[in-house]
């Protein structure tokens, strides 16, 4: 019998405790010295007030099995703030395509890869295998939900000379021929890099030249430092239609409420109406208080924009620690640095994370976990970076960062 297929060991946070199970960590920066997470990247402003209420003012819906096609309360108030912050003619989103929503844009991610596969396989021939295009390194579900679909990852190596974004159009046809949906991230986790409009509207127009799926994970979106950037659906409206596009939105990050399980997915009638085939079947879907305090966080704006000045204040600081002696620039957006370690005497980022948790008792994530295509391997292209979360108050983070650069100068 062919054992299950394991997952796990592809997952960053399964990997990272491992590493550090034999260290014992140094005291951290923090009052009590005890450890310091900067890895995993858990938003800590806290979800507004807004949301809470409107929560607990929808109580009794806990008492309700949640609609799987979503409140139209909610698809009004998605399709509205995806309108006025993608400046989207009137009504293209309800014309062109759909919103489903989702528990996280993990979820969506995840079942909208099966969906993508199950489509791609019935226009291929029997011996040949569907291919999904993947940043390397990149978030690391997407991977994941490929493996679990019984499809081919296809990396695409990203660095600093290509700007921290993947070229599709440079995947060899054979390839092309196979794929069933690509995934772009931007701002990128972990690299921070944004695409420009010229960069989306390439990869939408290869994607609809060869018949696959671009998908346009847009969850760190919110969060940008200068003008907010190009997205998916403002370039697709161009052309008057949602055709070969998904994009992923979430209020994790915008909102500072990850444990609110809530995003959605916007593009393509079509493969969104597979997804929500696949969610009334293993989703879990999202609880009419849930959905909610979802339409009160997506009709302000007041706390993104506090969010957005709470995070370029961290990357500030950052930039005074990191930038000189490492050379390191604030990204476009999002919340991460992701520090290049490779001239320190640590050489590597798996080397330096057990260092600064020996030493200091932080948790910084080491790059090659972010690249799931050559695990292990000298190659591996985040072998030489850190993936450090800057989350916390900005005292805090402040003392980090001290700590961070002295350690590994």
């Amino acid at each position: 019998m062919t054992p299950p297929l394991d997952l796990r060991p592809l997952n960053p946070f399964f990997r990272l405790p491992r590493l550090l199970a034999d260290i014992t960590p140094g005291p951290s920066p923090r009052a009590d010295g005890q450890p310091l997470d900067l890895g995993i990247g858990d938003p800590r402003t806290g979800m507004p007030a807004l949301g809470l209420e409107a929560m607990q003012a929808a109580s009794a819906g806990w008492s309700s099995y949640p609609p799987f096609q979503g409140h139209p309360d909610l698809l009004a108030a998605a399709a509205a703030w995806l309108t006025k912050v993608c400046d989207l003619p009137e009504g293209f989103i309800e014309k062109a395509g759909r919103v489903v929503p989702v528990s996280g844009s993990r979820e969506g991610l995840f079942f909208l890869t099966q969906a993508a596969l199950t489509a791609k396989r019935h226009r291929l021939s029997p011996d040949q295998r569907p291919v999904v295009l993947l940043p390397d390194p990149g978030y690391h579900v997407y991977a994941g939900a490929v493996l679990a679909a019984d499809g081919d990852p296809y990396f695409v190596r990203v660095d600093a000379a290509g700007g921290h974004l993947p070229d599709f159009t440079q995947v060899p046809d054979e390839i092309l021929a196979r794929t069933a949906m690509a995934c772009f991230c931007s701002p990128a986790n972990p690299q921070g890099s944004a695409a420009s409009a010229a960069q989306l509207e390439a990869a939408l127009s290869l994607a609809r030249e060869r018949d696959f799926l671009l998908v346009s994970d847009e969850c760190y979106g919110d969060l940008y430092f200068g003008e907010r950037p190009a997205g998916g659906l403002s370039i697709a409206a161009a052309s008057g239609s949602l055709g070969g596009l998904v994009t992923a939105h979430s209020l994790s990050k915008r909102s500072g409420a990850p444990g609110l399980r809530c995003g959605f997915l916007t593009g393509d009638s079509a493969i969104l109406d597979a997804v929500e085939g696949l969610l009334r079947f293993g989703g879990a879907g999202m609880p009419l208080p849930v959905q909610r305090a979802a339409i009160a966080l997506l009709g302000d704006e007041e706390h993104v924009a506090a969010n957005r000045a709470f995070y370029g204040q961290l990357m500030g600081l950052a930039e005074q620690h990191l930038g000189k002696p490492f050379g390191w620039q604030a990204p476009d957006g999002g919340f991460f640095a992701w520090l290049d370690v490779s001239g320190t005497h640590c050489g590597d980022g798996e080397t330096a994370a057990k260092h600064l948790w020996r030493e200091a008792g932080i948790r910084t994530l080491p790059g090659a976990y972010m690249s799931l295509s050559m695990q292990g391997e000298a190659e591996n292209p985040g072998r030489p970076y850190l993936r450090i979360a800057l989350v916390d108050a900005p005292d805090l983070v402040e003392s980090a960062l001290a700590r961070i650069a002295a350690l590994l100068l």
